[in-house]
């Protein structure tokens, strides 16, 4: 049965009650803390994982970030495209003087005010990162980079009864095909993988009565999956590169470096002249993008001398070391870190906060180092051709 934003569903002898919310709707916290309260449930679900849960709640986990480590890691690019992302949905939420999220912490707190079950039913985030990172090409990369770095420089605002209707299905189907439209991957694992892990979640959820609180674009999906079983170790494994990959990765530069030498053991002078493209298309296209991120000198400098080696070995990358050293030499401080929030609302601000900015000069000078590789090994490639032939 649905009534406005609310559905209820009978699984077994457990009655389930789906609110649909809008993430930056003063409203959407209020039928929260109204249904939760008429209802009285014996547990309450949020759209929520454990790193997110701690995100709301922790106003100082910012304080604790190793910028060192999440590059490392290799993660800068996930975590720029997470506060990216996040930064519009801030930008809505200081428009109508809420946070964001607000509905979940309404959920939270109303569960502690009755006594409630709390229960955190969504996947965590750094897998759905992954798991949306892995299924997207060198190509689709760019594309997701250029639409979210572009998302900063929009600042349109929308009224209250706009927001309102984005809780329709009507209009969130619409938004969803125009995104698969672009990248169809994304769907799947932002929406549809979701939906079966938070419908099996929701119904392992203790008592006789549960109310969840969900983002509007679940509830359709959820309300069909909740009766099915769904396997949440499979859903929660990030897959690893397929050994195609691995193989074709390595391949490249092999074939680079095998038409250098096979170049160089009959013309000495083409052969230099294809080493000299390599590092120059590499190493300047690395150092150019770097510097477009007004990364620090020295930055510029690591990303020129690193690419045209870290393009040979897959498993190696210019931004990393290009942002170490912007890390080492302007190191974020603790204000940084406490800004974030603030800083990620604006185009500006992305730049003069030093911790996204050494995120963004890690994302740009491997995109630069990966460009340069395309270009520098078709010049490899046309000299060898111009020796033999």
């Amino acid at each position: 049965m649905t009534e406005g934003n609310v559905r209820r569903l009978v699984i077994d002898d457990k009655e389930v009650i789906l609110i649909g919310t809008a993430h930056v709707s003063k409203k959407s916290a209020e039928e929260v803390a109204e249904v939760i309260e008429q209802e009285k449930p014996d547990s309450v679900c949020v759209e929520l994982c454990e790193s997110r849960y701690k995100t709301i709640m922790d106003e100082d986990k910012w304080k604790n970030t190793d910028i060192f480590s999440i590059i490392k890691q290799h993660k800068a690019m996930l975590l720029l495209v997470n506060l990216i992302l996040s930064s519009y949905q801030k930008r809505l939420a200081r428009q109508f003087g809420i946070q964001p999220g607000q509905e979940m912490i309404q959920g939270i707190k109303s569960a502690e005010q009755l006594g409630a079950e709390l229960c955190l039913a969504d996947r965590d985030i750094q897998t759905t990162m992954l798991r949306i990172w892995r299924s997207v090409s060198l190509w689709g990369k760019i594309k997701l980079l250029y639409q979210v770095l572009l998302s900063l420089l929009i600042d349109e605002e929308i009224t209250e009864e706009e927001m309102e209707k984005m809780k329709s299905q009507d209009m969130l189907s619409a938004t969803l095909d125009e995104l698969a439209s672009s990248f169809p991957q994304f769907k799947a694992v932002l929406v549809d993988e979701r939906d079966r892990y938070l419908a099996q979640k929701i119904k392992e959820a203790p008592g006789k009565k549960v109310v969840a609180v969900l983002g509007a674009a679940h509830v359709p999906g959820v309300s069909q999956q909740i009766e099915a079983e769904h396997d949440l170790k499979e859903l929660s494994q990030v897959p690893p590169t397929s050994p195609a990959m691995k193989i074709v990765g390595w391949s490249i530069p092999i074939l680079i470096l095998a038409l250098i030498v096979s170049t160089f053991s009959v013309d000495r002078q083409a052969g230099l002249d294809q080493i000299i493209s390599w590092i120059l298309w590499t190493g300047l296209s690395s150092a150019v993008a770097t510097a477009l991120s007004m990364a620090h000198p020295l930055s510029v400098l690591v990303a020129f001398l690193v690419s045209p080696l870290s393009t040979l070995n897959p498993v190696l990358a210019s931004g990393w070391f290009a942002g170490l050293m912007e890390a080492y030499i302007r190191k974020p401080s603790v204000r940084d870190f406490e800004s974030i929030s603030d800083d990620i609302n604006t185009f500006k601000g992305f730049w003069r906060n030093k911790v996204t900015h050494v995120l963004l000069v890690v994302v740009f000078a491997n995109l630069g180092s990966s460009f340069g590789a395309v270009v520098g090994g078709a010049e490899v490639i046309r000299h060898f051709l111009n020796t033999f032939m």
